[in-house]
């Protein structure tokens, strides 16, 4: 059976990932049917979005995308890509692994992590008041009347929006990512100690669907305590469950942990749809010169196939970048000990060094 699959290359480095993404998956012998959908700084100018439509109707056939990086415009407003693409397809999860390999630059060996981010509200719902405004003044106004506290006029304000449905599904997605995956642990993130309705709702609710899973441990951190022990201990911590803006500090932590971005996947999940992509940005001044680690987005690739069914691929591949990472040779600057190690080679020959570890079945090796 052929997978069919939305691929959005992307701007920037975008097409350069994206294309030795492809390549490498195809190595693996899983068949896909691509579905190739331009987006980013080059379709703006000639359609007027940085994410047409059609973009989002090619993923509602297919139900699932490989996306390279897409530049957002600075400065002139518009939400960026990832953003239209959580919220327009309700991809509520965001699902970032954590793992030490031998050969990356990191001061630890012993971390395998799973982030699990709610991705659709907390502070990043966009409920916000700009300073000077009529709206933010009456708001003030409001809570003056019904707290006694008076706040300064000359401010702005954002909500902190928690809900418990959307505590409820991704705490759940958790628990059901840990059995799936046979892990042994869910840890819920928080800072109910201060802020004790909002994220003591997402506490709460976390406490309750743990109960629904007897067999997978359960605990809770204070974000600013978690954030101490994965840098003290990372060892003891397995998978972590958080609201949505902890989830994306700790998960560029995390990333920190293991030896950057360079080799970072990323996965938005929702009922429906999945997306999957590296985590870092587009880099516009590397683009077209073969040098940036494709990595992040052929791990991403991996968490695709995990996606898909097909888990056995998904771990050849994963021990194909594995021994490419592991012997040194054929990596890009960034996995050399210094920058300008003149033995680096390009983004391609990533490809070229990762598929021959799995036709040669040396993956893990």
């Amino acid at each position: 059976m052929s997978y069919p699959v939305t691929l959005i290359p992307g701007d920037g480095t975008g097409p350069e990932i994206t294309e030795a993404t492809r390549r490498v998956l195809e190595a693996t012998g899983v068949p896909f049917t691509w579905h190739v959908q331009e987006a980013g700084l080059a379709v703006l100018e000639r359609e007027g979005s940085i994410l047409p439509p059609r973009v989002l109707d090619s993923i509602r056939h297919t139900r699932v995308a490989l996306k390279g990086p897409i530049t957002t415009p600075i400065g002139k407003g518009m939400r960026s890509a990832n953003v239209t693409l959580r919220k327009t397809l309700d991809l509520y999860a965001n699902v970032r692994p954590a793992k030490s390999f031998p050969g990356l630059r990191s001061r630890y060996s012993n971390i395998d992590l799973i982030i699990v981010r709610e991705n659709t509200e907390d502070l990043y719902a966009g409920i916000e008041f700009q300073r000077g405004s009529p709206d933010l003044h009456e708001l003030i106004d409001w809570l003056g009347e019904r707290t006694s506290i008076h706040l300064d006029y000359d401010a702005a304000i954002s909500i902190k929006y928690i809900s418990a449905a959307a505590s409820r599904r991704i705490v759940r997605f958790a628990f059901d990512y840990a059995v799936a995956n046979k892990r042994r642990k869910v840890t819920a993130v928080h800072k109910a100690n201060i802020m004790r309705y909002s994220d003591g709702l997402f506490l709460s609710v976390a406490q309750e669907v743990a109960r629904e899973y007897p067999q997978i441990q359960f605990e809770d951190r204070i974000v600013d305590n978690m954030c101490m022990q994965l840098v003290q201990k990372p060892e003891q911590y397995d998978v972590l469950v958080l609201p949505n803006l902890y989830g994306d500090i700790l998960s560029d932590l995390s990333a920190g942990l293991i030896g950057g971005l360079g080799v970072a996947p990323g996965a938005n999940i929702g009922k429906d749809y999945a997306v999957f992509e590296p985590v870092h940005g587009s880099a516009p001044k590397y683009a077209g010169q073969n040098k940036v680690n494709p990595m992040a987005m052929m791990f991403s690739g991996a968490l695709m196939l995990r996606h898909l069914g097909e888990r056995a691929a998904a771990e050849r591949l994963e021990g194909a970048l594995a021994a490419v990472i592991a012997e040194g040779r054929n990596v890009t600057y960034d996995l050399k000990p210094t920058p300008d190690d003149k033995t680096a080679v390009g983004t391609s020959q990533v490809a070229d060094a990762v598929i021959a570890k799995l036709k040669h079945g040396t993956a893990g090796k």
